[in-house]
C-alpha cells in the first residue's frame, strides 16, 4: 500500500518542537478512571508476566485490544492508560501487559525483555485465545512494544490465528541499529542517559540475583545503550553481539510477511527514530502494511484532546481497528 498522505494530525502550536511534543504528555498528562484488574501468568520457561485487564463488569465485550508498552515503561504510563481507556469507552476490553521486570517486581530469570523477544507476546496472545472469550483481537504497540507487535505479526504470517484481525504500531524503531546510533546523538543525550541509568540498575539487580553469571566489571563499561546491548542483552539472549541482536530483532525484516491490515504511525520529527525507520519504499510494495508519517508528534506524543479526552493517536488507532480510517 502507498504511504498514507491524508494524515490529520496537527500539534498544538505551543508545543513548538519535537522535544516538547515528546516530553509534555509524559510529564503532564493524567489519565484518570482506569481500573485495572491484575492477573499473573507463568511463562513456559519458568518466569512470569503481569497482565492488567480492563473490561466492563456488567457485560463481556467480544473484542479485545492487547497493548504493549515501550522501553522501561509499564502499563501505568499515560500513553498506555490513554489507549486502554479509548478502547474501553468504545466497547472493547483492554489488556495492557507488563514486559518482564517492568511490573514493579523483578522477573525470575537472568534474561529480561528485549526489543525482539516476541515469545512473551505470544504467551499473552495464547493465554487470551485459550479463554475463548473474544471473537476479535487486535494488537497495539508503542515504541519497543510496536517493534514486538510488528515482528510477532510478521513471524506468524499466514499462520496467525484468525481471531487476530489488525495491528497498530506507534513511534516504532523498526530498524534498531540506526536507532541505537540516533539515541546517542547530542539532541537525545537526556533520554539516553535516563534509559541507561534505569537499565544499568536492573543489571546490578541481576548481578546480585545470579552470583557468578555476570561480571560486575561490565557496569563500568556500559557508557551507551549500545554498550548495554553488547555486554548484557546480546550474551544473555544468545546473540553474537549487539549488531546481531539488532539485525535479528528489527521488525523491518518481518514486514513483508504480515498477513493482516497493520498501520505504522511514525512522526517525521520523532527524536528517537533514524531514516531507516520510515520504510516508505518497502511498504509501498506490500498489501497489508500501511505507513503514516505525520510531520509532528514527537515520540509517543501526538498531543491533542479530542472528544472524550482522546489523543489523536488513540482516535486514529480506533478508526483503523474499526475499519473506519480512510486510506
Amino acid at each position: 500500500m502507498p504511504l498514507i498522505n491524508t494524515t490529520t494530525y496537527q500539534s498544538p502550536r505551543w508545543l513548538i518542537n519535537r522535544h516538547l511534543q515528546t516530553v509534555y504528555p509524559h510529564i503532564f498528562r493524567s489519565v484518570k478512571g482506569v481500573h485495572y484488574q491484575r492477573e499473573r501468568i507463568d511463562t513456559p520457561d519458568g518466569d512470569f508476566l503481569d497482565l492488567d485487564w480492563w473490561k466492563p463488569a456488567q457485560k463481556q465485550p467480544k473484542r479485545l485490544a492487547i497493548i504493549s508498552h515501550g522501553l522501561e515503561g509499564n502499563t501505568h504510563r499515560a500513553y498506555i492508560k490513554g489507549m486502554a481507556r479509548a478502547f474501553y469507552q468504545n466497547d472493547w476490553a483492554a489488556l495492557a501487559w507488563n514486559l518482564r521486570g517492568c511490573s514493579g517486581e523483578d522477573n525470575r530469570l537472568l534474561q529480561a525483555y528485549h526489543s525482539g523477544f516476541t515469545v512473551d507476546l505470544a504467551t499473552v496472545v495464547n493465554h487470551v485465545l485459550a479463554s475463548n472469550d473474544y471473537d476479535e483481537i487486535v494488537l497495539v504497540g508503542f515504541s519497543l512494544g510496536g517493534n514486538l507487535t510488528l515482528k510477532y505479526l510478521g513471524e506468524q504470517g499466514e499462520a496467525l490465528d484468525s481471531k487476530i484481525t489488525r495491528g497498530v504500531a506507534l513511534s516504532t524503531p523498526v530498524d534498531l541499529s540506526s536507532c541505537a546510533v540516533e539515541l546517542h546523538k547530542r539532541h537525545n543525550f537526556v533520554y539516553a542517559r535516563r534509559f541507561l541509568r534505569s537499565l544499568k540498575q536492573k543489571v546490578r539487580t541481576k548481578i546480585a540475583q545470579f552470583p557468578g553469571e555476570l561480571d560486575q566489571a561490565i557496569l563500568k563499561h556500559m557508557k551507551t545503550l549500545n554498550d548495554f546491548d553488547e555486554l548484557y542483552t546480546a550474551p544473555v539472549n544468545g546473540f553474537q553481539n549487539a549488531q546481531d541482536y539488532y539485525t535479528k530483532s528489527s521488525s523491518r525484516y518481518f514486514l513483508d510477511t504480515i498477513a493482516v491490515p497493520t498501520l505504522i504511525i511514525n512522526a517525521q520529527n520523532d527524536t528517537f527514530l533514524a531514516p531507516p525507520c520510515y520504510p516508505t519504499e518497502q511498504v509501498a510494495k506490500l498489501d497489508k502494511v500501511f505507513l503514516e508519517i505525520p510531520a509532528q508528534g514527537g515520540h509517543c506524543g501526538f498531543t491533542s484532546v479530542q472528544k472524550a479526552g482522546l489523543y489523536w493517536s488513540e482516535s486514529r488507532t480506533l478508526d483503523f481497528m474499526n475499519g473506519a480510517l480512510e486510506i
